[in-house]
């Protein structure tokens, strides 16, 4: 059974790799594909969204005579990131919860 992963998952993915490092696109995509199978065409509207809401900035790079288009995190990308990271773990502890046959206490409802 394959998991379907939310864009807010996959953007989050997206910010942690460029947390790290400058990526272009092609090379972030199989950066992702290490962690989970997608496509070059779903990473493109990630990047374009992730731009528009000022999470990432691009620049160009000359390579073998033509332009490589770089994605770089912002700080907001990075406030963004500790979000995603937040939410996610929230998430994980709930999902471990119902797994793990665990009750929440009475405080946690």
């Amino acid at each position: 059974m394959a998991i379907q992963i939310s864009s807010e998952v996959l953007e989050g993915i997206v910010l942690a790799l460029l947390s790290q490092e400058d990526y272009y696109g092609y090379a972030l995509t199989q950066g992702v594909k290490k962690f989970i199978p997608i496509s070059n065409s779903t990473l493109y509207p990630i990047l374009r969204r992730l731009k528009k809401e000022e999470w990432v900035t691009t620049y160009d790079q000359p390579f073998d005579g033509r332009n490589r288009r770089y994605y770089q995190i912002t700080a907001a990308g990075i406030a963004q990131l500790e979000k995603v990271k937040a939410d996610w773990n929230h998430h994980k502890q709930i999902v471990d919860q119902v797994f793990n046959n665990q009750m929440p206490k009475e405080d946690d409802e």
